[in-house]
């Protein structure tokens, strides 16, 4: 399945990580790419009606979320993680990207 980003920050985003961070989030990417819809927990989860948050998890709690475009997937919105329930202001952010996409 292709991996499409909806903008240039991801790419920032994830070098401003620590480096095995960095190697956790890439991997996690992979996993998505290899097997896309059928990909399930831990790694991923759904959120909301077509977002789901693609989990990566240690030091860093690392949280990406994307959207399923018919044959590829796209990475949304991305943040560090700090608190159990995912921030409402990140899940419309998301959305708003989403709904751009479209």
């Amino acid at each position: 399945m292709e991996i499409k980003i909806f903008d240039s920050s991801l790419e920032r985003f994830i070098s401003s990580l620590e480096k095995n961070t960095i190697a956790k989030v890439l991997r996690v990417i992979d996993l998505l790419e290899e097997f896309g819809y059928s990909l399930e927990a831990p790694h991923t989860k759904k959120i909301a009606d077509d977002i789901f948050e693609l989990r990566i998890r240690g030091k860093q709690e690392i949280r990406i979320l994307y959207t399923f475009q018919k044959q590829s997937v796209v990475l949304l919105h991305w943040f560090v993680k700090k608190t159990r329930k995912i921030p409402k202001k990140e899940v419309d952010i998301a959305k708003g990207k989403m709904r751009r996409c479209i």
